[in-house]
């Protein structure tokens, strides 16, 4: 489960990291006695794993780095086929006449979105289709923020991509993006800020592979306008303190804990609170 309020305590525990890191290294200057400046505190930067390249690095393959999302949170979106609402940030997958409907809360570089969606996924993908229920997504980028770089929100441009080939397309590529082999860890490198690990990742999916109008699209961030939107449009939820979050209804499913609802942690759980939640 990540947090969306935890921006502050990890910008805190980043700044105790470096202010150790900087009086280190003032010992190792020290000791050598030697003028060392800027080149050593690179390397030391880049062997502590501090992070500035990630914090800067990054994006679709049209710029690099903040400014490149900054000016995409100006642009008109272009938004992908299947969507519908304003901007195209509403996202439902399934049978337009499904009675129920699932809502999902996610970013794309969330831990537990990425077990969550490991244990249950390919159950929603499989009521999805049998029209048990609709599913609408909302996906987020705050952890961009939380742990620096700008992952969640290429990830969701090339998300993008996929959706505009098909619903399906946009299924497979999500879950692929959160399978245990290629979700990256929530401390470890900024894996999805790099479109050519996206690309490996949607070589995996049929409709994508060697797919060029979905590889021209991800490498042109074609949908980096819309994945601010989307962004946007999920901050507008002031209700969802974590992800992953999950309603049937409206109704949040899992159990309350003080960051937040937890999301059903097995299929049989899931199921269960589905069907208690499900019109008749």
């Amino acid at each position: 489960m990540s947090n969306r309020n935890s921006q502050a305590n990890k910008q805190a525990a980043r700044e105790r990291l470096r202010a150790e890191r900087e009086r280190q290294a003032k010992k190792d200057r020290t000791r050598r006695q030697l003028i060392v400046g800027g080149a050593v505190v690179a390397v030391l930067a880049v062997a502590g794993g501090i992070g500035l390249a990630v914090a800067n690095s990054g994006g679709s393959s049209s710029g690099s780095g903040a400014d490149v999302w900054a000016k995409a949170a100006k642009a008109k979106p272009v938004p992908p086929a299947h969507t519908s609402g304003p901007n195209g940030t509403t996202i439902t997958v399934g049978k337009s006449d499904a009675k129920n409907t699932l809502e999902l809360f996610e970013d794309p570089r969330c831990p537990g979105c990425s077990v969550f969606e490991q244990t249950v996924g390919s159950t929603i993908e499989k009521d999805v289709s049998d029209g048990k229920y609709k599913a609408t997504y909302h996906i987020g980028t705050f952890l961009d923020n939380n742990l620096q770089g700008t992952g969640s929100k290429n990830a969701l441009s090339a998300l993008g991509a996929a959706l505009n080939v098909s619903p399906d397309a946009f299924l497979k590529y999500k879950f692929a993006l959160y399978s245990k082999e290629y979700h990256p860890d929530e401390t470890g490198p900024d894996k999805f800020a790099d479109d050519s690990y996206l690309l490996k990742v949607a070589d995996t999916i049929p409709a994508l592979k060697g797919n060029a109008a979905f590889e021209k699209a991800v490498k042109d961030g074609t949908y980096d306008a819309w994945a601010m939107a989307m962004s946007k449009e999920f901050n507008n939820h002031s209700d969802v303190r974590s992800t992953p979050t999950v309603k049937m209804n409206g109704t949040v499913l899992g159990t309350q804990s003080a960051q937040g609802p937890v999301a059903p942690s097995s299929v049989a759980d899931f199921n269960a609170q589905v069907d208690k939640n499900l019109k008749k």
